[in-house]
């Protein structure tokens, strides 16, 4: 059994954990940041410093911000599609990402907001029997004139708001000075139908709550959660006439790994960038970003080897880095050679 190891295998209990070397700076986990200016910076900051845009990229980020179009960006794994939205919002200090993370099981309202209908009823329970309210706010909070409660009378159910949650793609839609930044990530993953319930959305920069708009001509106007609740102050907005209307549209990055098509009428409103995988200097360019000068002398040979690897088969450069990292590890040749083979092996279904 190889010494490098910190796990052995044999069941003996041990104190190898103390051995355990920090994590590479993608994986830190300490790296929780604090506040700045009223924003929550949280590792994801880190993303946007180890960034490197090329031309083409610069190009198409100021097309779409000039055009006020979703910025499409397809390209393979490792190449950077997501880290974009990070170094975007991070250089025209945009605060902090909205990111919507997309499944074969997503759908628009995901996206939009959320509706905690059992939360709301088991509130009007409690109201009835005299119990104290669990809701975020106080229910019937007053909110400025024309709120729903401006009579100064206690309201006979929970306040709607309280139970309404902005999705990711809500919030970005809300009236700011500033536009937001979201990411839709791995848009190609979704189902059939949600590029095209996107198109209205993107189009016209709106949407209607249908809760709040049955509730309008008794409540107005409605406070409820967004998707920076707990993670940025105030993390909430108020809505009037149950309709979400953005003054400023938002920066959308779309993330695709080009496992399938979109219809016609999606591309026409997006602007499109294409990724290639990154060639051996642009790959020792992000060593040395995440890894130092170290990380690039003693990765050269790696960093050819990743290359022929990849005409071969799938392989992310987030697995190069892996492997770089552990070959700045302290174990001996042997056992990085081991782990080497681990990390890169290949993610295609030949493997």
């Amino acid at each position: 059994m190889h010494e490098g190891y910190i796990y052995r295998g044999h069941g003996e209990p041990h104190d190898g954990i103390e051995r355990l070397p920090d994590p590479p700076p993608w994986r830190d986990m300490r790296r929780q940041g604090g506040f700045e200016g009223g924003e929550h910076i949280r590792p994801a900051g880190a993303r946007a410093h180890t960034y490197r845009a090329t031309e083409a990229t610069v190009q198409s980020v100021n097309a779409a911000l000039m055009l006020r179009r979703p910025l499409l960006v397809t390209g393979p794994p490792g190449s950077g599609k997501s880290s974009l939205a990070y170094h975007v919002a991070h250089e025209l200090r945009l605060g902090r990402v909205l990111q919507w993370p997309i499944t074969s099981r997503t759908t628009l309202k995901d996206g939009l907001y959320s509706y905690d209908a059992i939360g709301r009823l088991q509130e009007a329970g409690l109201a009835a029997s005299g119990q104290p309210s669990r809701s975020s706010w106080e229910p019937g909070t007053y909110d400025g004139p024309g709120s729903a409660y401006d009579d100064g009378s206690r309201p006979e159910q929970p306040d709607i708001g309280a139970f309404i949650r902005l999705g990711p793609l809500g919030t970005a839609l809300l009236p700011v000075e500033r536009p937001r930044v979201l990411l839709i990530d791995e848009i190609d993953k979704s189902d059939l139908d949600l590029p095209n319930d996107l198109l209205h959305v993107f189009e016209n920069g709106e949407f209607v709550i249908p809760e709040l708009a049955r509730v309008s001509r008794t409540a107005p106007t409605a406070r409820v959660h967004t998707d920076d609740d707990g993670l940025t102050w105030p993390g909430h907005a108020m809505i009037t006439g149950g309709r979400v209307s953005c003054t400023n549209f938002p920066i959308v990055i779309l993330t695709s790994n080009g496992e399938r098509d979109f219809p016609a009428a999606f591309l026409r409103r997006c602007i499109r960038l294409d990724l290639p995988s990154p060639d051996t200097q642009r790959l020792a360019e992000i060593v040395q970003a995440h890894l130092g000068y170290e990380g690039v002398r003693r990765g050269a040979d790696l960093i050819e080897d990743f290359v022929r690897r990849r005409a071969d088969g799938t392989l992310s450069t987030d697995q190069l880095l892996n492997a770089v990292y552990l070959l700045l590890g302290d174990g001996t040749s042997e056992t990085q050679a081991e782990l080497l083979e681990q990390v890169l092996r290949p993610l295609g279904p030949g493997d």
